[in-house]
């Protein structure tokens, strides 16, 4: 079984619960989804994790759980579950991989935005642009730590490996 930590206070909660369900099927998965909304609800998600025995997490994007980066990691880890998350920011805080955006070049494009309004732009003006860029960060010693061999094509496929 794989869970999914989901914001029920983020509006689009039901759209990411929905998407997470389709890959799962597509892949042939069981999917459940856990939420998260206050300061307590990680502890008390990672507590039904290891209860129902869950073979790894997908922790969906949401400024809820970036903020709450460090006390995530230090959860899966404690569980010892493998978790993929949706920025760098969580392995670069001891998780062990994530895919996602690429941040540096989304805030580029923030600044590019910004310098462009400071000038006298009009927001109605300016083109609405997807990032493009995503990146897979890959940290080894997560991956130990659970007694996981990542296999080298994935290696080769990262970003960034960090030892």
């Amino acid at each position: 079984m794989i869970v999914a930590l989901l914001n029920t206070g983020n509006p689009n909660a039901h759209a990411y619960a929905l998407q997470a369900q389709a890959a799962a099927d597509a892949l042939g998965l069981r999917l459940e989804v856990l939420t998260a909304q206050t300061e307590a609800d990680p502890e008390a998600a990672f507590a039904i994790v290891v209860k129902r025995r869950a073979d790894a997490l997908v922790a969906i994007a949401d400024p809820f759980f970036i903020a709450r980066r460090e006390q995530v990691v230090a959860l899966a880890a404690r569980c010892a579950k493998p978790v993929i998350y949706p920025l760098r920011w969580f392995p670069e805080a001891g998780g062990l991989l994530s895919y996602g955006p690429a941040v540096w070049g989304f805030c580029r494009q923030l600044g590019t935005y910004a310098a462009r309004i400071l000038k006298g732009a009009n927001v109605v003006d300016l083109p609405i642009e997807q990032n493009t860029k995503y990146e897979l960060v890959i940290i080894l010693k997560a991956a130990k730590a659970l007694s996981l061999t990542v296999p080298s094509s994935l290696l080769a496929r990262a970003d960034e490996v960090i030892e």
